[in-house]
């Protein structure tokens, strides 16, 4: 089985390309929000790169109701905190210089997490970019549904998993919800 650190290559060039190729993807997966499982308070995310961009999803999940937040790194060995979010609010970069909101936003619990990926499997194994920052906040959160948000091209047959991997929950991709068992 090839190792993490090769997956991680030959997924950020797949994910690459899958973003060139499908500018309509983030729509099509946004058009999708009705099929999550509940949850009030959504945890989203703000796309780096070729991740696929949450800002449609986040506008369909406000007008289904839903509130949003934002995970935070305020030290880089421990879970994320979650900061109370809105689109079009000001960020600034978080311990991870990732775009995060203001100390003075309020800090909630999601009831589920959205989070970007460079690889799942059909067992909700999920590849990150190897900083470790969801499945630390995962492992903290135990009860909140954990959704990855994908290109469907992201999936690949089998992922390396080590005991400190957390699976998800499900993947939203733009050709739909999928809950793993």
């Amino acid at each position: 089985m090839i190792d993490k650190r090769e997956l991680r290559s030959v997924m950020r060039a797949t994910r690459k390309r899958l973003a060139g190729l499908d500018a309509g993807a983030a729509e099509r997966a946004a058009g999708q929000a009705g099929a999550l499982p509940p949850g009030r308070i959504v945890a989203v995310y703000r796309a780096i790169g070729s991740e696929l961009d949450v800002e449609a999803l986040s506008h369909a999940l406000i007008q289904a109701g839903r509130e949003l937040c934002l995970p935070v790194v305020i030290e880089r060995d421990a879970p994320m905190i979650f900061r109370r979010w809105s689109p079009g609010e000001p960020l600034e970069l978080d311990e991870a210089g990732v775009p995060a909101p203001f100390p003075l936003a309020e800090v909630v619990e999601p009831d589920l997490i959205l989070t970007p990926m460079l690889a799942f499997d059909a067992r909700g194994s999920r590849l990150g970019q190897g900083g470790g920052y969801y499945d630390r906040t995962f492992a903290a959160w135990p009860d909140v549904t954990r959704i990855g948000f994908a290109y469907a091209g992201q999936q690949v047959d089998d992922l390396p998993v080590e005991p400190h991997d957390i699976r998800l929950h499900g993947v939203l991709t733009e050709t739909g919800y999928r809950p793993f068992a």
